[in-house]
């Protein structure tokens, strides 16, 4: 497939990336060492990866061979000046750490994969219905599988319980499929399987792996090592026996988000790909909302999916509430509200009255086979609204432009096509709070979001697209906020001093190279064979709370009035709570269910881990671990990053 973007046709020119060259941006404490870990790439014939100034010129120059391309395609006008001037300025921006793309982004626009492969690996998250099973029993199973390989996180529903029959293969097949070595074999695969059981009349030949390459082996054009035959064999074993017991009857809940489970499982297997799976179920399906309880299940698949029922206005929460006590499961998404509204500010308008669901960390409403990409501003960085707004021109831009780029699924084409939707996010909300102050950052917003739709009419009228249908959001953030050192999304930091821990494998140069410039390295008490632990001591400045110590109040009212001035999709938090607040979940969901789109819990324990990702140390510990630390120096080293394959998130990482 032709997806017609020539990498290379729109360029920065030298004196300008001159300025950048042989330096460095104002990184935060894990900045430089995050970005060389998961987003620096490989430069071909040279024995090195690249350097900052470098992604930003590779993200720039992709994103606006992107709009000149899609000009010239349908024959609307070109500013090449005009054009460069904005360049420069979304150069900036990145560089000063104003906003940055989503780390998907950062890894893969402008890059051959994109020119040959499509837009998919540019999008964070997707979400596919099971409404229509009895319809298409096959394509909610083969697209989240697709999707979740290139590292899109996907959601799904439940709502084709009993609607799908399950057959027996007519007759066993004499005949062989040798299952390619690719992402297309591997989907392939599951196709045929899944045919043979829920199309009457299909046979099942017999699977021959011989053609898939070995464990450890490098996967070209993505990046990473191939996990070898194994994971996929497994898959296909086991969802066939989740198919053969249901023979003669019809697919539940339970076992949609089984063979969901398992493909997710299979994604991931051998640590070599990261996706990210959400499944909604309804309020009333007690066997849905039980399914965790099989510990031997959890530990074999189910772990592979954060589950969330589709919470009704004015239902009970008093049983769902005391088993989100428990582990913070269900969360609660309420999607009638999220078909009605924008903001929640505004009047109710309709526009996804087609929605039925959203992505792993649900900040974004979708529609069935639709993906969504984001994008994130640090207004802590800022010292003014008019200077946020300049940002968010700048954003806006990036985001508007993946819209452009088709996928190598029609039909999500055709979703995105008529949707257009983006999510213009905001991270160091909490550290803005304490910097300019919760009112005035609540008109940032509100005064932001204003800019934002005006902003819309103008470029989509330029571009010949139709216009967003949503355009901000939340998102919980992950590694990208590292970069400039802010706390997630509309997260409150761990504290304001502590140890954040790395984990890189132990044949990696990266421990080294940090270790060399002072900092603690350790291996894994748990993986000592395998993996290197690296300590980074953090402060916070504007430091207001730690997450232990804000309550659950607090943390929903953020949420609540981020959704009214600021998100037209939706707010993703995950609400930690002590054990004495474990009772407040019910009356916490019972007076905001009117006024948010999603939400999810968490509790807060004293786990008493070794080697904990996040660790509280006093103002001492922090100054004598820094006193020695030498600025990272990098060198030459050339080592395939950890790219960036799944929705953004702690929570929502599998």
């Amino acid at each position: 497939m032709n997806f017609d973007i020539a990498r290379h046709s729109f360029t920065l020119p030298d004196s300008f990336l001159k300025r950048f060259k042989n330096k460095q941006p104002d990184w935060g404490p894990l900045g430089y060492f995050t970005y060389k870990r998961t987003y620096a790439r490989n430069i071909e014939g040279e024995d090195r990866t690249e350097e900052y100034w470098e992604t930003c010129r590779r993200v720039v120059e992709g994103c606006f061979s992107i709009q000149k391309n899609h000009c010239s395609r349908v024959h609307l006008p070109w500013d090449e000046r005009k054009a460069q001037r904005t360049a420069k300025r979304m150069f900036e921006l990145m560089w000063d750490f104003k906003f940055l793309p989503p780390g998907r982004g950062m890894w893969a626009m402008g890059t051959k994969y994109v020119e040959e492969r499509g837009g998919a690996a540019l999008n964070n998250c997707g979400f596919t219905s099971t409404k229509d099973l009895d319809v298409d029993p096959i394509t909610p199973f083969t697209f989240l599988m697709d999707m979740s390989m290139v590292g899109v996180g996907v959601g799904f529903d439940t709502k084709g319980s009993n609607k799908a029959e399950v057959h027996s293969p007519n007759a066993l097949s004499n005949d062989t499929y040798v299952i390619p070595d690719s992402r297309e074999g591997w989907v392939d695969a599951l196709r045929i399987l899944l045919s043979a059981y829920l199309i009457e009349g299909e046979s099942l030949p017999k699977f021959d792996f011989s053609e898939i390459r070995e464990a450890g082996e490098p996967i070209r054009g993505f990046g990473g090592t191939a996990s070898g035959p194994e994971p996929l064999r497994l898959m296909l074993q086991e969802i066939e026996e989740v198919l053969k017991n249901r023979v003669g009857g019809f697919l539940t809940s339970v076992d949609i988000t089984d063979i969901q489970n398992l493909i997710g499982k299979c994604v991931v297997a051998g640590n070599v790909r990261r996706s990210a799976e959400i499944a909604f179920g309804d309020p009333d399906d007690v066997g849905f909302s039980l399914m965790k309880q099989d510990k031997e299940k959890l530990m074999n698949h189910r772990w592979a999916s954060n589950n969330s029922i589709l919470a009704e206005v004015g239902m009970d929460y008093s049983w769902h509430a005391e088993q989100t006590a428990v582990n913070g499961e269900p969360g609660y998404m309420w999607l009638e509200n999220a078909r009605a509204y924008g903001r929640m500010c505004d009047m109710p308008n309709w526009l996804d009255r087609d929605a039925h669901g959203g992505n792993p960390c649900l900040e974004q409403t979708l529609f069935h086979l639709e993906l969504c990409n984001l994008v994130e501003t640090f207004p802590a960085r800022h010292d003014s609204l008019e200077e946020f707004i300049d940002t968010l021109k700048i954003a806006y831009l990036y985001a508007k432009t993946v819209t452009l780029v088709p996928t190598h699924w029609p039909e999500t084409n055709a979703v995105i096509s008529k949707n257009r939707r983006i999510g213009l996010s905001q991270s160091g909300i909490i550290k803005a709070f304490g910097r300019h102050g919760r009112r005035e950052l609540i008109r940032w917003c509100d005064k932001g979001y204003e800019f934002i739709n005006g902003l819309d009419i103008q470029y989509s009228n330029w571009l010949g697209v139709p216009r967003s249908i949503k355009k901000t959001s939340v998102k919980p953030s992950g590694t990208i906020s590292l970069l400039p050192g802010e706390p997630p999304g509309i997260h409150y930091p761990h504290s304001q001093f502590y140890i954040r821990r790395i984990r890189v494998g132990i044949h990696s140069n990266l421990w080294r190279i940090a270790e060399r410039a002072g900092y603690k390295v350790e291996p894994d008490v748990t993986q000592k064979e395998s993996t290197m632990v690296v300590e980074f001591p953090v402060r916070e400045d504007f430091f207001r709370k730690g997450k232990d110590e804000v309550s659950i109040w607090e943390q929903v009212s953020n949420a609540v009035v981020y959704q009214k001035y600021w998100a037209d999709n939706q707010v993703s938090i995950t609400v930690s709570f002590n054990k004495d607040e474990a009772n407040d979940i019910k009356h916490a969901l019972e007076l905001n269910e009117d006024s948010l789109k999603g939400i999810s819990f968490l509790p807060l324990s004293d786990h008493g881990y070794q080697q904990a990702p996040y660790e509280t140390i006093t103002e001492e510990q922090y100054l004598e671990m820094t006193k020695d630390i030498k600025p990272i120096e990098f060198g030459t080293m050339q080592e395939d990053a950890v790219a960036p394959r799944f929705c953004d998130g702690d929570q929502c990482e599998l």
